[in-house]
């Protein structure tokens, strides 16, 4: 009989919005699988639980070592919950090397649902919400970070970014340079706690504001891009969205028809626009 992994949102904040099945699971779990041990102790103090089962750590450094182990913990039979230091498991956080280990194995997945700092800052960002992409943190290096920008650049549903507060001057300057200055968005500080801030306005206004420095923890909401006539967009841009797909890894055919769809163009359009662009260089 196999045991059954838990994956519990914890709070990103305030901690009354704990959901009050994570003391249950607290309390009667086998393993308690926490990405700060210390955090984790702060937790159970404030919800007056004490863990019965045995508390290890599961972080980054850790997490490709200890998922066997807590595999293994679950093919005995044991009841493995899994926390994080804010939000749920998997999400930027530790988490999913567990879980696809686990369904591997036929193990059961289930949730404890709890605080989510993704849904909150799109609901609080006044950007429209009924399609967006979660992107996480951006790369540290300026010249990666704006290669992944460039990626995204004409998707046309909201963006969610992670971001610590040093680097986030950096990171909506280089928004402002590939969106466009004018392009909305959101910055979300500190959700849910003492000093909550939602800061709203174009990307060029939101840079000078952070230029000054910003303190806590951030969640950004950028509108996506916005749509385009088909007569708006030239031969140059289509083969510009082919490669940036074909150096994404897909094939060129499938990037091809890919574009022509996203464009609202003909087809054979995109293709003789690549065709053109490869002869022109040589």
């Amino acid at each position: 009989m196999t045991g059954i992994l838990v994956l519990a949102g914890t709070p990103i904040g305030d901690i009354s919005d704990a959901p009050p099945r994570l003391a249950e699971e607290l309390a009667g779990a086998d393993v308690v699988a926490a990405e700060d041990t210390r955090r984790l102790r702060r937790l159970t103090q404030a919800l007056g639980v004490t863990p019965k089962g045995r508390v290890v750590s599961y972080f980054e450094g850790n997490e490709s070592a200890r998922t066997p182990e807590l595999v293994e913990e679950l093919a005995g039979g044991a009841r493995v919950l899994l926390v994080t230091d804010a939000g749920m498991p998997s999400v930027s956080d530790p988490g999913y090397r567990l879980v696809a280990a686990a369904v591997e194995q036929d193990v059961k997945v289930t949730a404890v649902p709890g605080p989510s700092a993704v849904l909150t800052a799109l609901a609080l960002s006044g950007l429209p919400v009924d399609r967006f992409c979660f992107e996480g943190f951006l790369p540290r290096k300026a010249g990666e970070r704006l290669g992944r920008l460039r990626e995204v650049a004409d998707e046309r549903r909201t963006l969610v970014y992670f971001e610590a507060p040093h680097r986030l001057d950096d990171t909506l300057a280089a928004m402002a340079e590939v969106f466009g200055g004018e392009r909305r968005a959101a910055v979300c500080r500190e959700l849910t706690k003492t000093y909550e801030e939602i800061k709203r306005g174009p990307l060029a206004e939101l840079a000078a504001w952070a230029a000054e420095g910003v303190r806590g923890e951030i969640t950004v909401v950028v509108e996506g891009a916005p749509e385009k006539g088909a007569e708006e967009i030239d031969d140059a841009e289509l083969v510009r969205r082919v490669r940036v797909r074909e150096e994404a890894g897909e094939r060129r055919k499938e990037a091809i028809a890919a574009v022509a769809v996203e464009a609202g163009v003909p087809k054979r359009r995109v293709f003789d626009a690549v065709v053109r662009a490869k002869r022109d260089l040589g």
